[in-house]
């Protein structure tokens, strides 16, 4: 079992940054991939990015080049680093996490950090 929790949202310019944190309970951190996931009213939940248990990266067209997914086995955190923000990357970023160990895959989901990119 692994609960997730996102911190790291606020208030934020155009053009500017923001870093988002998700805390993860348990002692399984080192083998689940972590994924970042956004959603706006009315939207689909869109995913923007992902690290394997590898440290493999991945991301959505939308975010990259601007943003940056890093995780600390140590700490049990990943993490979202956020730059040249934009008006309409303002959404409520979810942490979730995905066990390919449990048998059935297992996936959990934090309750989401708002992000508002506002002048």
């Amino acid at each position: 079992q692994v609960q997730l929790v996102e911190s790291g949202g606020g208030l934020v310019q155009p053009g500017g940054s923001l870093k988002l944190s998700c805390a993860a309970s348990g002692s399984i951190f080192r083998r689940i991939d972590m994924h970042w996931y956004r959603q706006v009213p009315g939207n689909q939940r869109e995913w923007v990015a992902a690290i394997t248990r590898f440290g493999n990266t991945n991301y959505a067209d939308s975010v990259k080049g601007r943003f940056t997914i890093s995780r600390d086995n140590a700490k049990n955190t990943a993490y979202l680093q956020m730059n040249s923000l934009r008006p309409d990357d303002t959404a409520v970023y979810y942490c979730n996490a995905n066990d390919p160990f449990a048998s059935p895959r297992a996936e959990y989901w934090g309750k989401g950090t708002l992000v508002t990119v506002s002048s």
